[in-house]
């Protein structure tokens, strides 16, 4: 078996998973991507231990962990993929830059422990500074 056809399956596996990482706004496709890229490394890692014909077998050896990390980096991903799109609804890389909560609209303006003044007609407000001098 020639070693330029492995080669060339994983350069091309890696190329279009870069171009899934740096094109793609939405989480879930960037971790496939992600995968898709590991799996070219594999595929080289495999290739050359064939090619090499080692004895140890490290190459297949080194791809059983690959294969280990990425099974883990895709469980804990999606998780986290997951979890911001419970609180934010958005999957768009581009919106999730920022860790801080997104901003209050004006139908969440009210505090949520809010609850009826001392007369009953409504919403309890903080006292005036005059109020609060008396």
């Amino acid at each position: 078996m020639h070693l330029a056809y492995p080669a060339v399956l994983a350069a091309l596996l890696f190329c279009v998973g870069v171009y899934g990482v740096l094109a793609r706004r939405n989480a879930v496709l960037v971790l496939m991507s992600v995968e898709l890229m590991l799996n070219a490394v594999n595929l080289n890692l495999v290739a050359f231990d064939v090619w090499l014909r080692d004895t140890l077998r490290t190459g297949q050896t080194l791809t059983l962990f690959v294969i280990a990390v990425a099974a883990a980096e895709i469980g804990i991903g999606l998780a986290i993929v997951l979890l911001v799109y419970r609180t934010r609804a958005v999957s768009d890389i581009d919106r999730m830059r920022e860790l801080t909560e997104p901003p209050a609209g004006p139908e969440d303006a009210e505090d949520p422990d809010d609850s009826d003044g001392p007369d009953g007609t409504g919403p309890r407000t903080a006292p005036s500074p005059e109020e609060a001098a008396a």
